[in-house]
């Protein structure tokens, strides 16, 4: 199903179309940059999915918590696309892309001529590697569909293990708390997303959870999914304990999806790589996204930001680059957020783990107020505000300044960040 019309080949006997592959919030986004731009030729965005596209933050957020309604998480109106002359085909898979002949081969073995191509294919979850992670019970976080079956089991007095403690299994535990359910979260590391925050800012969001209820294991590892006539009761750990679990909810990351990419023959490593204006390695093939390890000139290397802000930022790039006009560079500084409880954080910057030399804290961690700065050699590589507001714009100024600091005075709330 979709909105628009298209036939067998797109493209025949007129100017070939830009297509994008990838119905998400990024395919959307380009769409509109797109007919932004002044881009007046045809525009085919083919989806896999039989919804039209949608946001994934509120997935393990407010629609989760039902508090967001379904008509809220769609990027456009369904009358938007027909408007803007956009060609819409959902629920239709891409199943190979030929560089050469510039066209993309459907899953009905039509075929869609383009001009220029962009791929935001977006990501897929990693799965369990254990025994018994096939059973009904066990639910993966991708799809909107996915965040309904996770809903429909987050009752009160449910039992929900949640393996992963990054940032969709915490939002996950919250959810489920908020709404009555027992939980516990099964992490191997020692702390809740040490890998993104590192010890000292990680242990609040332990904190965080414990204070509500949540059973965090730490350390763990899982040895396998428990069940019974086809359905999980329970996780068996390494050490042979197992926790009872009326359903199991995995995030422990997700992968970029490239498999289109690598089989086109364009390079790929830990993503589709591209230059700073989204290119990939074929001049007429750009990607955006979570798929996308894209060059970053103020840091000087590639990154893959898998995060709800390169999937709204980037496909304006990748549009205007596409179009022709040589200034179109991404050099957005990194930024997403997280809500959890009463806690509501914002992250700008990029800080590897082990590419910093300390972490300064502005306000008191243990009051769930405050913003922590991530250094190495005095210079800020990024900053997190957690219940403080309207700070997002100086901590991205220190970020993008490179400029050393001096650590009192960006830890005295009494000098301003704009100062620093």
């Amino acid at each position: 199903m979709g909105t628009g019309t298209a036939g067998t080949a797109e493209g025949g006997g007129r100017e070939r179309p830009i297509v994008i592959v990838g119905a998400s919030l990024g395919g959307a986004k380009a769409a509109e940059a797109l007919r932004a731009a002044g881009h007046q030729g045809g525009i085919v965005l083919i989806g896999e999915e039989h919804e039209r596209p949608y946001e994934r933050p509120p997935l393990s957020k407010g629609y989760l918590l039902g508090t967001t309604p379904r008509e809220k998480i769609y990027v456009h109106p369904p009358q938007w696309y027909g408007e803007n002359d956009i060609t819409l085909r959902l629920g239709t898979p891409v199943v190979a892309i030929d560089p050469a002949g510039h066209t993309v081969t459907l899953a009905d073995d039509g075929q869609v001529e383009y001009a220029k191509l962009l791929l935001t294919t977006g990501s897929v979850p990693r799965r369990l590697p254990v025994p018994g992670e096939e059973q009904d019970g066990v639910l993966y976080l991708r799809r909107v569909e996915d965040s309904e079956r996770i809903k429909e089991v987050l009752r009160p007095g449910a039992r929900i293990a949640v393996i992963g403690a990054g940032w969709i299994g915490l939002e996950v535990a919250a959810a489920a708390r908020a709404a009555g359910a027992e939980v516990t979260v099964l992490e191997a590391a020692e702390l809740p997303l040490l890998r993104v925050l590192g010890r000292e800012v990680a242990q609040v969001f332990a904190d965080l959870h414990r204070d509500h209820g949540v059973d965090l294991r730490f350390g763990v590892q899982v040895a396998e999914l428990t069940g019974t006539g086809g359905t999980v009761s329970g996780v068996r750990l390494g050490d042979g304990t197992t926790v009872a679990a009326d359903a199991v909810v995995v995030g422990i990351g997700i992968s970029p999806a490239t498999g289109l990419a690598e089989a086109a023959g364009l390079e790929v490593d830990n993503g589709v790589k591209t230059d700073q204006h989204l290119r990939t390695s074929d001049p007429d093939v750009y990607a955006a996204g979570d798929a996308a390890n894209a060059f970053h000139p103020l840091f000087g290397k590639h990154i893959r930001v898998e995060h709800w802000a390169n999937a709204v930022n980037q496909p304006q790039t990748a549009a205007r680059a596409m179009l022709g006009q040589p200034d179109a560079v991404y050099d957005r500084v990194p930024y997403f957020f997280s809500d959890q409880y009463d806690l509501g954080m914002e992250y700008v910057g990029y800080a590897e783990p082990g590419g910093y030399d300390r972490v300064v804290f502005r306000g008191d961690p243990a009051t769930r107020e405050f913003i922590a700065f991530w250094l190495a050699d005095g210079r800020v590589l990024a900053g997190m505000n957690v219940n403080v507001w309207d700070v997002t714009d100086p901590i991205r100024e220190l970020v993008r300044s490179g400029r050393a600091v001096d650590p009192k005075a960006l830890a005295d709330p009494g000098v301003p960040l704009g100062e620093l």
